[in-house]
């Protein structure tokens, strides 16, 4: 008699499917937050007067400075996230501590663009739990 040895697919929870259809979501993500922040730059380097102070905040940064640290952000965003979506090994641990950066001076720029920055810090946090959930990221799916 013969055996059936047809290759076993792992089961996956509903849980892995959300955090495996979240990593290329945060790869996505990744990719637009770092155009958007490349644009930030931009306009903080072309004109420092394109941001208003929206109250008075215990640290002050010049907005030249902002704007080189976004668009430097913003260039290293837009390769991991790419890295991310091919399945870099190197993508997710980068990415979750980008996206980590990220949060930390997007909070340090709320005087400047209040919303912007918390709409961008949620967004990190999501890139940071869809990457930390995937068990199988960079790994063969036929397993």
């Amino acid at each position: 008699m013969s055996q059936n040895t047809a290759p076993h697919r792992k089961q996956h929870s509903s849980s892995a499917a959300w955090a495996a259809g979240g990593t290329v979501f945060a790869g996505v993500l990744m990719l637009i937050t770092g155009i958007m922040d490349i644009l930030q730059g931009i306009a903080g380097i072309a004109k420092d007067d394109v941001y208003a102070r929206v109250g008075d905040y215990v640290f002050k940064f010049n907005l030249t400075t902002w704007g080189w640290i976004h668009l430097i952000l913003g260039v290293v965003l837009v390769i991991v996230g790419y890295g991310i979506l091919k399945g870099a090994e190197w993508g997710r641990v980068t990415g979750i501590a980008l996206a980590s950066l990220n949060v930390l001076l997007h909070f340090l720029f709320l005087p400047y663009q209040p919303w912007w920055a918390l709409f961008s810090m949620a967004v990190s946090i999501f890139v940071i739990w869809a990457l930390a959930a995937n068990d199988d990221y960079g790994r063969d799916a036929r397993m």
